[in-house]
């Protein structure tokens, strides 16, 4: 995080920047068009764009009834000593039932790993769960080669991990990812 820190702070220089500001008085290459519109950035070749665009998956594929993350109710937001409660106990039992999964699956390359407060799960040829503590927001992140990364809040009312853009909760989608994956189902609740 302290690397990314100088890095962060550039690109809200940058944003902060009033719109009179010539682009060539920034010196940083994201003011060169990365970030910038454009059409704010006529001396920027369009492949720029196109490049950045590429990155991107495509659609989310978001259930009908779905407006985006619901709005939070800071009333309800965990403590640090709550978070880190829940949090490790979450992944904690998470790598034990994996752990335990790996030996009904007989999978080539399964490996689960817990390190640096990281929990990584290698599915050998049909990719890596990667997930982890998130502090400052309250959230457990989660990288999954299926559904891509996800941000799991703590729902008091169902006591349990959700992800607030989908509705999605963790250990459930989990489940049917693994199983999906592995042809098998696993029980982590």
């Amino acid at each position: 995080m302290a690397s990314r820190l100088p890095f962060l702070r550039r690109i809200s220089k940058l944003l902060k920047a009033p719109p009179s500001t010539p682009l060539r008085s920034l010196r940083h290459p994201l003011a060169m068009g990365f970030l910038l519109p454009q059409a704010s950035t006529p001396n920027v070749s369009p492949r720029l764009f196109a490049s950045s665009r590429s990155i991107c998956s495509g659609p989310l594929n978001l259930p009908q009834d779905s407006q985006g993350p619901a709005p939070i109710d800071y009333r309800l937001v965990l403590s640090e000593d709550e978070f880190h409660g829940l949090a490790n106990s979450t992944i904690h039992d998470l790598q034990e039932k994996l752990e335990e999964y790996g030996d009904v699956v007989e999978l080539d390359g399964f490996d689960v790993d817990y390190g640096n407060e990281v929990l990584t799960l290698k599915l050998g040829g049909l990719g890596t769960y990667v997930m982890n503590k998130q502090t400052p927001n309250r959230q457990i992140w989660l990288s999954s080669p299926i559904s891509g990364p996800s941000r799991f809040d703590w729902d008091r009312n169902v006591q349990a991990w959700v992800y607030r853009r989908t509705k999605a909760n963790l250990l459930k989608l989990l489940e049917s990812e693994l199983e999906q994956l592995c042809g098998k189902p696993v029980n982590l609740s």
